[in-house]
């Protein structure tokens, strides 16, 4: 299963679906198809959640974010 880390913290986000990976790869996709890497702020949870990305994965990350305004993140 995939699994998600902050990168500008190091901490362990959890693991997810691959289901889940591919909905969130299909939302922040936007320079290089291989990316794996992400840039996440508060508009980006909330056109995450209108977007109808799983909840389960936006409280997840909405968790990993706790009382920042923004993380940086990667999938392995």
């Amino acid at each position: 299963m995939p699994r998600l880390t902050r990168i500008d913290t190091g901490d362990d986000i959890g693991e997810i679906t691959d289901k889940q990976l591919a909905s969130l790869v299909e939302q922040l996709e936007e320079e290089h198809d291989e990316d794996q890497d992400y840039y996440i702020d508060r508009d980006t949870l909330e056109l995450l959640s209108d977007n109808g990305v799983d909840p389960e994965l936006i409280a997840l990350l909405e968790k990993a974010m706790g009382d920042d305004e923004s993380m940086d993140i990667a999938w392995e």
